[in-house]
This record gives structure tokens, sequence and C-alpha cells, in this order.
């Protein structure tokens, strides 16, 4: 989370650089105004975004963007302003909570916009398919990105074990992690983190087993077995030293700086493409992106396109219009893509995305070739989440895994417990 004084130090930089920047500029707004702007993410992502909102700003005179960021306590503060009526203009979610938030009437639908403030004509086909709840868009999709599995590829040369790739069972990820682990030969340092608490992880398990974590009618898509079935494999790699500690676990707050990845405890991370450059930020060593290991070589690859984020604008916003318009910048402004790269994903607007690709440097470009590389292997977007998914993902489903790795719970009535809680959370 950035201090006081480095936010101050990013607005200052890019309010004095904004005047610099070439960018087609849309009509001033005649009124002066001001926005409040909310997001989460790293220090790179708040200057990115910085420089954006100071760009608009010198495109629209009179109109000042206050930017807020969040680091760790980012939920409860939403959900505190929300709750005291003090919301932000626009804020960031993450599309694991952007459903939710959405059927709690938080975010403003943006069909009267769509098409006219905001321009569509140059976005990727079907991509606002990705923020729409209820047949509704209430939700700005700001790229796209897709399930992958980061590794430091040192370590993998160093040991001589071929890294994962396409065709990685989750039987070969087992053997693999197990052997890189002895391998390594280091004192609390593993292969991978507990893949038992990532929601997002056992979705792609879940998908390649035909069935979804949520389905159409907001309950889940899973059964007992399933999730014992999930529980059960990482109990199992982390009994045979091929994941993270227990205690290790815990610190993992699903956050890129405590992945343990980033804090030295591990060689790879299950994470997302866009997250690439977070990640190779901390790294010493160059990291390699690949997809999830599968069950079946034959069968799906539990992989599909996503929003990496959303940007939405409050319901109770005092200036919805201007929200709009400054959706409308972040989205389809060439100067704006430019500053924004690649840090939240592959671009939705296909000019933008063929702009900024010369320009990004290596470690994007890798996040961006991985997204075109599994094209052929994507299935469709799964039905948005329920309300109370934000709940069970926080309340339930990381403690159980939690649990399970500190031995408290079996892996058999964690399945139990998760689908009992599942179904008492979703259905009120």
């Amino acid at each position: 989370m950035l201090g006081r004084r480095e936010f101050l130090q990013l607005g200052l930089l890019f309010g004095g650089a904004a005047t610099f920047l070439q960018s087609p500029l849309r009509s001033a707004l005649a009124d002066s105004a001001t926005m409040r702007l909310f997001w989460f993410g790293s220090p790179a992502r708040a200057e990115r975004t910085l420089g954006v909102a100071r760009l608009f700003e010198a495109a629209n005179p009179g109109v000042k963007i206050n930017g807020e960021v969040g680091g760790n306590d980012y939920w409860s503060k939403l959900a505190t302003m929300l709750a005291g009526g003090n919301a932000p203009d626009i804020f960031q979610l993450a599309p694991s909570r952007f459903a939710d938030y959405a059927r709690r009437n938080t975010l403003l639908p943006l069909g009267d916009y769509l098409g006219s403030v905001i321009r569509t004509d140059k976005l990727m086909p079907g991509v606002l398919d990705l923020g729409a709840v209820d047949g509704k868009v209430v939700g700005m999709p700001l790229s796209l990105n897709a399930f992958a599995l980061l590794y430091d590829s040192v370590a993998f040369d160093e040991a001589a074990i071929a890294p994962p790739g396409p065709t990685t069972t989750w039987d070969d990820f087992a053997r693999l992690c197990i052997d890189i682990t002895k391998a390594i030969g280091r004192k609390n340092v593993w292969a991978v983190g507990n893949g038992a608490r990532y929601s997002y992880a056992f979705e792609a398990f879940l998908v390649q087993r035909g069935k979804r974590l949520y389905g159409e009618d907001g309950r889940i898509g899973f059964d007992a077995t399933d999730a014992s079935d999930w529980y059960g494999y990482w109990e199992s790699l982390a009994k045979n030293g091929g994941c993270v500690s227990a205690e290790v676990q815990a610190m993992d707050k699903l956050q890129i700086d405590s992945n343990p990845l980033s804090t030295g405890h591990a060689v790879m991370a299950i994470a997302f493409s866009n997250q690439l450059l977070g990640y190779q930020a901390l790294a010493k060593n160059r990291l390699g992106i690949t997809s999830l290991p599968i069950a079946d070589a034959a069968g799906p690859s539990g992989l599909f396109y996503k929003a990496s984020l959303h940007f939405g604008i409050a319901s109770t916003s005092r200036q919805p219009e201007l929200a709009a318009r400054f959706l409308d910048f972040f989205t389809n402004d060439l100067a704006a893509g430019k500053i924004l790269g690649v840090e939240r994903g592959v671009p939705i607007n296909l000019d933008v995305r063929e702009a900024v690709t010369p320009l990004v440097d290596d470690v994007s470009k890798r996040s961006v070739d991985y997204i075109s590389s599994i094209a052929g292997r994507v299935g469709a977007f799964p039905p948005q989440v329920p309300i109370g998914a934000s709940e069970l993902e926080e309340r339930v489903f990381r403690p159980i895994a939690d649990q399970v790795a500190f031995g408290q719970l079996t892996v058999a009535a964690a399945g139990e417990e998760l689908v009992a809680q599942a179904n008492r959370i979703l259905r009120s």
C-alpha cells in the first residue's frame, strides 16, 4: 500500500507530466467537478492509474480526480464507505466479487452510456458480457486475463527439471512439485503455495470435470466429493513436501507480495496472467508463465478469459456522466492505454491493444503472448458469482483450507462442511 508521501509524489509527478502527453482530447466539461476513484494494487498500478487520471484532468479543465489506493484493507474500507453512504464515484472490483456487489445495488447500470458516452465500437467482440449481471452491463471490464501458473525459470534450470507446461496433468504436477522441492534442498522453500485456498484454482479444477463453481441458479455447481478431492490433493502434496507448510500458507493474504513465490518460500505461484508483471517486479529471477495443470489431455483445459478487474460507477454517484466519461477514457484513449500498458491485463480495446503491444517490455509481452497462446483452449465464460460469494470465499473457503492444513479437519469433513456452508450462505 502506498504511503501518503509516495501517493502525493506520484500525483505531483503525473500532474506535471500530463500536459506533455499527446492524446485526442474529448470536449471539456463545462462545469468544474470533483470525482473520487478507489482501487487496490501495487505501487506500479497506482503510478499508472494516477497517470491516466492526470491525463483525463488535462483533457477536461475544471475536473479533479481524487485517487485513493487500498491495500489488504481495501474490501473492508469499501464496505464501510458503501454502508455509510460515502462511496467513491468509481471503484475497482475483482471478478470474484463483482456480481455480488452488483446484486446488492451498489453499481449503476451502464446501458444509458454504452455506445454514446462510452464508445464500444473498437472493443473485443463479446467482452461487455464479462461486465453483465442479470442481463445488464453494470461494470466495465478493464482488460482480459486468464488463470496461469508462474514459475522461477532459474530454479528449474538449476535443478535440471523441466518446468510445467500446457500438457502437465495434476498428477504430473504433484510429482514435479515433490521433485523440485527436493532438488532445491533449502529449509522453508517448497515448490508452490497451498492451492487449496484459491477458489479460482478450484474453479479450473471443476471446469475440467465438466462442473462449475457456481451455476446459473446462483447455487454451487459442485458436490462434497469434488471439494474433498480438491482438499485431499493439496493435503497429500503438503504431506509429501511438495507445497508450503500450514504456517507459511496462513501468511498468504492472496496479494502478490504475500504469496510464497514473492516471500521466497516457493518457486511457483498459481495466479492470473496479468499478475506476471507484479510478481516479476519482486522476483530476482526470470519468471515463466504457463497454464494450470489439467485433468486429462483430451478434456477441458479449465481456462476461460476473464475480466482481470472491473471499474464500476457507484449507484449513489453525484457525477455519473463524468464517471462514464472517465471509463470511456480509461478504456478507449490511446495515450491512456500506453500509460496503463498491460499491468491490469490485455486491453479490451483492439486499437489500444495494437498500439500498446509493440511498446511493452519483455515481461508484459510474455503476458500478452500467453493470452494469445491459449486462444484455442479457452472455454465459455462461467455464470457470474451470486450474492454471498465474497462471504463464502473469505469466511468459509479459505478458513476450511487452513483447518485442513493444520490438521484440524479431515478432507472428507472439509468437503461436507464447504457444501453445507455454501448452501447456507447462498440460500440466505
